[in-house]
């Protein structure tokens, strides 16, 4: 049973939104770096989503090193 869990979790980490998208750009083949940029990309997106797993994963990984040691 654990491991259908695992296999939840997995598969919903790797078909969830936590992907990065380039910015789409003009090529027009002239190679210049310079010039008109695009927008910067906001990167504080799923900040939160991250904050909220890794304290989870905190609690789960201490309160099972806690087990162990007793």
């Amino acid at each position: 049973m654990k491991s259908i869990y695992k296999i939840y979790i997995l598969t919903f980490l790797l078909l969830s939104d936590f992907v990065l998208f380039a910015q789409p750009g003009d090529d027009d083949g002239s190679g210049g770096l310079e010039g008109d940029d695009t927008p910067a990309a906001p990167i504080n997106g799923k900040l939160i989503w991250l904050a909220i797993v890794s304290i989870l994963f905190a609690f789960y990984y201490f309160n099972k090193r806690v087990q162990k040691a007793d």
